[in-house]
């Protein structure tokens, strides 16, 4: 999921790569929103392009930020307004569910970019459609597809981006990794009664 992250930001400050000069991601600011093994892992190739990063995440102590160079912050705000580009990675919650919409998103600075590869609900999506006809210089790219995304297509061109489908772990490596991850909870199950990850109670 952090390399797919990562194509999505390049294709946006490269302009999907229509010709037209884009930007780079060198010394530009990143914020994470939700700080869990994803989050870590886009913190850590931020890091290799030379950006600035910092995360909100009430669940994770500042002090493990820190150890991974990541400047907390404690109010989404904050995270919104501080950072050039945003990347979701917050599950789909009664507290979270349709959280992201035109008021944190216009709150990003000059040619923002808001990046979604946590879930479609998180996304309050007409609140979306308002940002990006308020604020033109803003684009939101996703490897989930709204359900307004012909809509968004037809409204805002190339401003937006959606992958076909959820595309975080379409990788070899992640559904062999995937297989055996299940694999030992299954045996974990069948020798110690470990049910942590059971899905039918």
């Amino acid at each position: 999921v952090a390399e797919l992250v990562f194509g999505l930001a390049v294709m946006a400050v490269r302009n999907g790569y229509n010709g037209t000069s884009g930007s780079e991601l060198k010394e530009k600011t990143l914020g994470i929103h939700a700080f869990g093994q994803v989050g870590r892992n886009v913190a850590r190739i931020a890091k290799g392009f030379g950006m600035e990063v910092s995360a909100l995440d009430p669940f994770c102590p500042d002090e493990v930020m820190a150890e991974s160079g990541v400047r907390p912050v404690h109010s989404v705000e904050s995270l919104y307004a501080g950072n050039k580009i945003v990347s979701l990675h917050i599950p789909a919650t009664d507290a979270t569910r349709r959280s992201v919409g035109r008021d944190l998103i216009t709150l990003m600075p000059k040619g923002g970019v808001l990046i979604n590869t946590a879930r479609k609900e998180v996304i309050d999506e007409e609140g979306l459609a308002q940002a990006l006809e308020q604020r033109p210089d803003i684009k939101y790219v996703a490897d989930v597809k709204p359900d307004n995304a012909d809509e968004l297509t037809a409204r805002f061109g190339d401003r937006v981006f959606f992958t076909p489908k959820k595309m975080g772990a379409q990788t070899s490596e992640a559904n062999i990794n995937a297989g055996i991850a299940a694999a030992r909870q299954i045996v974990d199950f069948l020798n110690n009664g470990v049910d942590t990850f059971r899905v039918n109670k």
